[in-house]
């Protein structure tokens, strides 16, 4: 049975301005089982006839059909798919990956031929070659001969029909060359078909038929009875075969391999692969380092808007404006305690409480402090979350009869009473005496105000017995619920306008804050801030994926005889760029979860010395991660790209 047949191939090599023929017209048919010696001078095509076979290079013209099949109109993949199962290769450069072991090298086309149940097979191979007690050694701790011997089990381990060795013998000793012909002999008493490339004699007498080739034609065809061939004892290598090259099966990547292979080819440059995962691991550390003062900067805002309350709207005398905001001064409307009650009564309306303010010199023994004194409802802890932490709030009781008692802030605490305990003892506030019956909550700093800074008192105290006030400054009205702010606000204007008879509705003598939307503009003002500074810092993580690019660009020309092997043996394009791609995500992972490691700590560290707020969120981290792995993808796609289009016998041949 014919497994091939050539018929007028050509093949013109064009260098620059000059041709080179390197087949004109060559047919040549080779049965099933045979073995084949094709033999010439340098320069005589025998080479490129080989490759033409192998499909590592493709011919200008001419016909090949392989056991039945023509193969002109096959794709790259289809033609990938022969070289994986159908077509074995022994090469006289050996071409072994230096950073995998000899059974690693050997399972090398088990990857693109889809079989990674099959893994076990290098071990057997090795055994058969007889380097079974060197499979976990490196190319470079072999000889010649072994590492001939491991290119020969490689060549077998997909079961090939047909083994195309080129020079298998070439850079040998006279013993490792017999060594080595005797398995290629032995391979073909056990029925695969092999096809040697040779010039020397010796060699070609293994064969049973010699195709002498000489400026690109052949000159002879004759039958050779090898005279040289003994079958090594042990030797277990023919299977079976009968295969069909039809219908080529798709290989399944097989990422557990490409990962580790990746894994090897970044340990095999530690240097190079630190220094470009470098750029990474800053850009991701800046980038955790910046939302996490974003985040902090937003939680602190959120944490000192919360203490104002929820569902807020503060009335306020005055219609003369500063940026937005009323100064209270002008033509007024001056608001009572009546109003206060009134406001009250709305259907939208939860609680109210009316807030006079002013400065009070405060003395206690032998210190006084000078802080802001606040007159307010009996509402006012549940509206304002101002809840004492220790002691209580003054009742309804306290504003009816003008208690002269007070609730303090913990600076005032602080400063006036160290670690004793202020609850019962007697302060002097503007002179007049004020029994202290809680200390309020720690509130923090709001800009440059401290919100600890202060006294809060009944609203009736305040006003007749310590500030003088008839008016309230300003009133504060909780709403039942965020829905009906707006419907809140309207009836609180029109109730207003109604009772102090104002008729024209351009008269703005009072004004409505609504502290939701105070909240929310602060909010979204620290969201920009924290998308700006996370923006900018993912720039530098950007720059460090171009570094990744160029790295990897300079690895595909370091690495593109590995690449002429990789399609040697079945490669697809999708399996070479899978390879490289994986190999960019894999260095931008290990970068960015080096760059989270040092940016929390940088961000922990800025926290504990500059003592900022800072919080790092579970979204960011997810975030700054897989941005990092689309990275690596982006910027492997043009190296991989680069690598998936090379040419097998170009790459092969890369110096």
């Amino acid at each position: 049975m014919k497994i091939i047949s050539i018929k007028n191939l050509s093949k013109t090599y064009n260098t620059g301005k000059i041709s080179f023929k390197a087949l004109d017209n060559v047919s040549v048919e080779v049965e099933s089982g045979e073995f084949v010696a094709i033999m010439g001078p340098s320069g005589s095509g025998k080479s490129t006839l080989m490759h033409l076979m192998g499909f590592l290079d493709s011919p200008d013209s001419g016909s090949y059909t392989l056991n039945g099949v023509e193969t002109a109109k096959l794709s790259d993949d289809e033609y990938a798919q022969l070289r994986s199962g159908f077509i074995g290769f022994v090469f006289q450069q050996f071409h072994l990956l230096p950073r995998e072991n000899t059974v690693e090298n050997v399972e090398l086309p088990l990857i693109y031929a889809g079989k990674p149940e099959s893994h076990g097979e290098g071990k057997k191979l090795l055994a058969e070659v007889g380097l079974i007690a060197k499979e976990s050694n490196m190319p470079n701790e072999l000889s010649g001969g072994e590492r001939q011997r491991v290119a020969i089990a490689r060549s077998l381990v997909n079961n090939p029909e047909v083994i195309l060795a080129d020079e298998p013998t070439g850079n040998l000793d006279s013993k490792s060359q017999t060594e080595i012909m005797q398995l290629l002999a032995g391979l073909n008493k056990k029925g695969k078909t092999v096809i040697m490339v040779t010039h020397d004699e010796e060699v070609s007498e293994y064969a049973g038929r010699i195709v002498r080739i000489r400026d690109g034609k052949i000159v002879s065809d004759t039958v050779n009875k090898g005279k040289f061939y003994e079958e090594p004892p042990g030797f277990k290598a023919g299977i079976d075969s009968a295969k069909s090259i039809a219908k080529p099966v798709i290989s399944r990547i097989e990422f557990v391999d490409y990962i580790r292979q990746a894994f090897n080819s970044i340990m095999g440059n530690k240097l190079r692969s630190v220094l470009s995962m470098l750029g990474i691991l800053i850009g991701v550390a800046a980038v955790i380092a910046m939302l996490a003062l974003g985040q902090g900067a937003k939680d602190a805002i959120q944490k000192s808007l919360s203490s104002l309350g929820t569902n807020l709207l503060t009335v306020i005398p005055g219609n003369i404006r500063m940026g937005g905001v009323s100064l209270g001064t002008g033509t007024v409307t001056r608001f009572t305690l009546q109003d206060v009650d009134e406001l009250a009564k709305l259907p939208e309306v939860k609680f109210t409480s009316g807030t006079v303010s002013g400065r009070g010199q405060i003395v206690y023994q032998d210190k006084n402090w000078s802080t802001q004194v606040q007159g307010v409802g009996e509402n006012y802890p549940v509206m304002r979350n101002s809840v004492p932490a220790f002691g209580s709030f003054y009742t309804e009781n306290d504003m009816r009869t003008r208690n002269r008692v007070c609730i303090i802030g913990q600076t005032v605490a602080t400063n006036l009473f160290g670690d004793a305990d202020p609850l019962g003892q007697q302060i002097k506030i503007n002179r007049t005496s004020f029994k202290v019956i809680g200390v309020l909550p720690a509130k923090g700093s709001s800009g440059w105000r401290d919100q600890d800074d202060v006294i809060v008192m009944p609203l009736t105290t305040a006003m007749f017995r310590l500030l003088g006030k008839e008016y309230v400054d300003s009133i504060d009205v909780q709403v039942k619920d965020f829905s009906m702010m707006q419907d809140a606000q309207d009836s609180i204007t029109a109730l207003l306008r109604k009772k102090h008879k104002i008729t024209n509705p351009d008269d703005t003598s009072f004004q409505i804050m609504n502290m939701a939307d105070i909240q929310k503009t602060m909010t979204d003002t620290a969201n920009s801030m924290s998308l700006l500074l996370g923006f900018i810092a993912a720039i530098s993580l950007v720059v460090g994926g171009v570094g990744i690019m160029n790295i990897m660009l300079v690895s595909v020309t370091e690495r593109t005889r590995e690449i002429g092997l990789r399609k040697a043996i079945g490669a697809k394009r999708k399996d070479i760029m899978t390879q490289f791609i994986i190999e960019s995500v894999l260095m931008t992972f290990i970068g960015g979860v080096a760059g989270i490691i040092f940016g929390s700590s940088a961000t922990l560290l800025l926290s504990a010395v500059a003592k900022w707020t800072t919080s790092i969120s579970l979204v960011s981290v997810v975030g700054v991660t897989l941005f990092s792995i689309g990275v690596g993808v982006v910027f492997g796609i043009l190296p991989a790209q680069k690598a998936a289009q090379l040419n097998p016998i170009d790459a092969l041949r890369y110096e």
